[in-house]
C-alpha cells in the first residue's frame, strides 16, 4: 500500500470487515455501520514532541527519541546517530557509542545523563534529564519534534498529530486510528445513542530501525481508564452493545483491565489472544510485518487478513498514520 504523505482528516476512506462480508465506503459512514447502544473508546493522549536532536560529550550529532516517562526525570528513550527523519530509520547510522554516567547535550542548561542500557539493545535507554517538573516540559516542547517518518512529504506540525479530544501529553508517537474522527462526526455518533468515552495510552514508537527493539513492539506502557468509562463499558456489553475500541492502544488498555484500571500493561495480543471487552476496531491500515497487524489477528481469521490486506492493496487504501482506515466488527452487518 502507498503512504499517505501528509496530514489529512477528511475524505479518508473506510473498509467495513467482518469474518464474512468486506465493504468499502467512507469514514463519514461510520454512524451506518454501528448501532444505537454501541460504545466508542477512544484514546485521548495528546502526543509529545519526543524527537530530540543532541551531541554525545565529543560533539558527535545524534538524536533521542522518547518512548515512556519512567519516573519525573527518567524516560525510555531509544538513540539514533545523525541525522533525522528524512532518512529512513532502518538506514540511520548508529549513534556514538555513549555508556551509563555519561551525558547527552541539548542546549548549554538542558541535558540528559545515561542511567542504563539495556540487554534489548544498547540503543534502547533510560536517561535522566537536568530539569524536571514545568521547566522540563517548557524544554521538551522548545527542543522537540514530533516523530515522523520519510514516507511523509513535509516536517509535521506539533498541531498536526493531535486528535480533536487530545487530553494529557502521553504519546510519543500520535494514537493515530482517532485522527479522521472529527466535531461533526462524533456528533452524529450521539445523535445516533452512540455514546464515546474516553480513556489515556501512553502510545509509543511504530519503528526505531533496530531488528531487536522493532521485534520486541510494543514495550510496555502506561495506561489510566477512567472508572466512568469502565462503567460505560460494562452496561453496554450487559445491554448487548458493541464495544468499539479507536485504535489498538484502546484494545491493549481495555484487554488489561482484569489486572487494574490503571498501571503499565506488557500486552501482546495476537491469535491467541480471546477478547473479553472489545467487540470491534476502527484502525488504520497496517502492513503485514507491523505489530499493531497481529493484534487484528484477535478480531479475524489469518485468511480473512489476508483477503483484507489484499483488498486494500488492489484499491489502492493509503496507509500510516494519516491513511485510510478499517473498521473491524467481531459480528455480521445488519
Amino acid at each position: 500500500m502507498k503512504a499517505a504523505r501528509t496530514p489529512r482528516a477528511d475524505n479518508l476512506r473506510l473498509l467495513v470487515v467482518t469474518e464474512n462480508e468486506m465493504r468499502d465506503g467512507l469514514m463519514t459512514s461510520l454512524p451506518d455501520h454501528l448501532r444505537t447502544g454501541d460504545l466508542l473508546v477512544v484514546n485521548d493522549a495528546a502526543t509529545l514532541p519526543a524527537s530530540i536532536q543532541g551531541q554525545d560529550a565529543n560533539r558527535n550529532p545524534l538524536e533521542i527519541r522518547l518512548i515512556a516517562q519512567v519516573r519525573e526525570r527518567v524516560w525510555q528513550a531509544v538513540l539514533f546517530g545523525a541525522g533525522d527523519w528524512h532518512t529512513p530509520t532502518e538506514l540511520r547510522p548508529l549513534p556514538p557509542a555513549i555508556r551509563p554516567g555519561e551525558d547527552i547535550f541539548f542546549t548549554e542548561d538542558f541535558k540528559a545523563r545515561i542511567v542504563q542500557g539495556s540487554p534489548l539493545s544498547n540503543r534502547l535507554i533510560q536517561l535522566e534529564f537536568n530539569q524536571q517538573g514545568e521547566a522540563l516540559w517548557r524544554r521538551l516542547y522548545r527542543y522537540g519534534k514530533p516523530v515522523q517518518y520519510s514516507y511523509l512529504q513535509d516536517e509535521l506540525a506539533l498541531w498536526s498529530v493531535q486528535n480533536v479530544y487530545s487530553s494529557r501529553p502521553w504519546a510519543v508517537e500520535m494514537p493515530s486510528a482517532g485522527h479522521g474522527l472529527n466535531w461533526r462526526l462524533l456528533l452524529r455518533l450521539l445523535q445516533r445513542g452512540i455514546q464515546v468515552v474516553s480513556l489515556t495510552h501512553a502510545a509509543g514508537l511504530s519503528s526505531t530501525g533496530d531488528a531487536a527493539i522493532d521485534q520486541s513492539l510494543p514495550l510496555a506502557e502506561k495506561f489510566e481508564i477512567p472508572m466512568t468509562t469502565m462503567e460505560a463499558v460494562r452496561r453496554t456489553k450487559s445491554g448487548g452493545g458493541r464495544v468499539i475500541a479507536v485504535g489498538t492502544s484502546v484494545v491493549r488498555a481495555l484487554e488489561s483491565a482484569d489486572e487494574a484500571l490503571n498501571g503499565w500493561t506488557q500486552l501482546k495480543i495476537g491469535p491467541e489472544h480471546r477478547l473479553k471487552l472489545v467487540d470491534g476496531l476502527l484502525t488504520g491500515t497496517h502492513d503485514v510485518s507491523e505489530s499493531h497487524y497481529q493484534l487484528l489477528s484477535a478480531f479475524l481469521s489469518q485468511a480473512k487478513l489476508a483477503q483484507m490486506s489484499l483488498h486494500l492493496e488492489q484499491q489502492e487504501y493509503l496507509t500510516h498514520e494519516f491513511g485510510d482506515a478499517c473498521l473491524i466488527l467481531r459480528s455480521s452487518f445488519r
